[in-house]
């Protein structure tokens, strides 16, 4: 599978922004991206003060280049609320899964 990486720094970010990007997440990005196709499992995480990325998981290259395409034509509601571009975007390979004994995710 092939996976995707988009990071931002939270450094210097207005105050609030934790909450803004918590409630982005929940009204507004986890229904977009929720049984979107090619799309194998998105996460979201937040290091208040330190970083807020998106990490996807694509079946294909295809749906994967696909979806960076789309991304960099049109900039993110992220870069919006936190005042910058990514810091990091970063395509790489998945090369193992292990579901512990309260897994899998759900939301």
């Amino acid at each position: 599978m092939y996976g995707l990486t988009v990071r931002w720094s939270l450094m210097g970010a207005p105050a609030g922004t934790d909450q803004l990007l918590r409630d982005y997440v929940h009204d507004t990005s986890a229904p977009r991206f929720t049984g979107m196709p090619g799309l194998v499992q998105k996460t979201w995480q937040i290091a208040p003060g330190g970083f807020f990325s998106g990490v996807y998981v694509w079946k294909t290259a295809e749906a994967r280049a696909a979806f960076l395409e789309e991304f960099r034509a049109n900039p993110s509601p992220v870069s919006q609320l936190v005042g910058q571009d990514p810091d990091i975007v970063q395509e790489w390979a998945l090369v193992g899964v292990a579901v512990g004994g309260d897994g899998p995710l759900t939301p």
